[in-house]
């Protein structure tokens, strides 16, 4: 970090963010991979550091940040763990549709309590066939007096089995596509709320992903977010735009992480009477990781700005950060692997898990496909002329 181009929150931020990940996250990273169990002493100590109000803005009890800190702070968590970085960064994509479309007394409600780190948000958009169709969602809401019935299952949400709050996404106006989509907040215990299957993943093991089950779920009219219905697909939407930047962020400080381990064990291991890390072939690997890096964090921080000055046309800038970073993230955590030889793939080695957490980044909120989609047609429109 080049800190001249960073206000000295957020040189602070990340400063305090390593503190905490080397101290607190990295001692206990491979326990709760290998038990697949939820870091609760990580949560108390970002808790006690006030690193969950970073996104939220200073009226409703947060720093005032914008996503360029939150994608400072995640990074630095990601660095050492990566299942610890997106179990942060999840919070913000839970609360950013209360954020952008949320009335003012939901704000007041919800919000502090998140910045304050007594409660965490997820995310609840897809669905077991309404994955990156996310238009094609079945869940359904429906009003009934007072209150709104919700029926469906939401699927790949993570943190839901910890969360205390749940965006969740139904239909509430069934024939009208994404226009009769609606957002709520659905509080953990509220009746016919359930969680159900939690996932055995390849990595992010310490984070619960979770089905959640909507059995005649009683929700008071008062939590569908903004008082209207039909918003909230576009909040959907205008939330992954934003959010994405954060998962790229997670995969540069996976792939910084990594770096951090190969540089460490090339200049110790030992072949042919030198440390490879004397070996050409090895120093271009070592610079190409490095270089790669380091433009893919320029990018993520690049459009994380360009987020945070108001700039409305944001889709193909959080596309681009979020292709780059994640497909930098698994090419230099297989490399760093390779560097390690036979003992990069086991366990007894922390890189292998880096690996494994680096994969899912090209995979969730949305797929590097999709990515390559987004930005593509974003060329298109500009080429032919028309509005975005």
């Amino acid at each position: 970090m080049i800190e001249a181009l960073y206000t000295p929150l957020q040189i602070e931020l990340r400063n305090r963010t390593r503190e905490l990940a080397e101290t607190v996250v990295r001692p206990v990273a491979a326990k709760h991979d290998v038990e697949q169990t939820f870091p609760w002493e990580v949560q108390k100590a970002i808790k006690e550091a006030g690193l969950f109000g970073v996104w939220i803005p200073k009226e409703f009890g947060g720093m005032g940040g914008g996503v360029l800190d939150l994608c400072i702070v995640v990074e630095e968590l990601s660095r050492a763990c990566g299942g610890v970085g997106v179990a942060y960064a999840v919070n913000a994509l839970g609360s950013f549709p209360i954020i952008l479309g949320g009335t003012q007394a939901q704000k007041e409600r919800w919000l502090p309590k998140i910045a304050a780190g007594d409660a965490m948000i997820s995310f609840g958009l897809s669905e077991k066939e309404a994955g990156t169709d996310a238009g094609s969602m079945v869940t359904r809401a429906e009003k009934v007096g007072d209150e709104y019935v919700l029926n469906g299952e939401k699927k790949w949400n993570t943190g839901g089995a910890v969360a205390t709050y749940n965006t969740i996404f139904a239909v509430t106006a069934p024939g009208r596509g994404a226009r009769g989509i609606s957002a709520f907040l659905v509080e953990k215990g509220m009746p016919g709320y359930r969680v159900g299957k939690h996932e055995d993943k390849m990595g992010i093991r310490c984070v619960p992903v979770v089905e959640i089950h909507l059995e005649k779920c009683r929700v008071p009219a008062s939590h569908l977010l903004g008082g209207a219905e039909g918003h909230g697909f576009k909040h959907a939407m205008q939330t992954l735009d934003r959010a994405r930047p954060g998962v790229a962020a997670q995969a540069v400080g996976l792939a910084q992480g990594a770096l951090d381990l190969a540089l460490e064990y090339t200049h110790q291991r030992k072949q042919f009477g030198q440390t490879i890390d004397s070996f050409q072939g090895v120093q271009w690997m070592l610079a190409d990781m490095a270089t790669q890096i380091e433009a893919a964090r320029q990018l993520v921080h690049h459009a994380a700005r360009a987020i945070d000055s108001g700039y409305r046309h944001i889709s193909k800038l959080s596309a681009m950060c979020k292709l780059t970073a994640t497909d930098t993230a698994m090419r230099v955590t297989t490399d760093c692997v390779q560097l390690f030889g036979g003992y990069g793939y086991c366990k007894d080695f922390p890189i292998e898990k880096y690996m494994r957490d680096a994969k899912i980044t090209q995979i969730y909120e949305g797929t590097n496909q999709v990515q390559r989609l987004v930005i593509a047609r974003s060329l298109l429109r500009e080429t032919s002329g028309a509005p975005e």
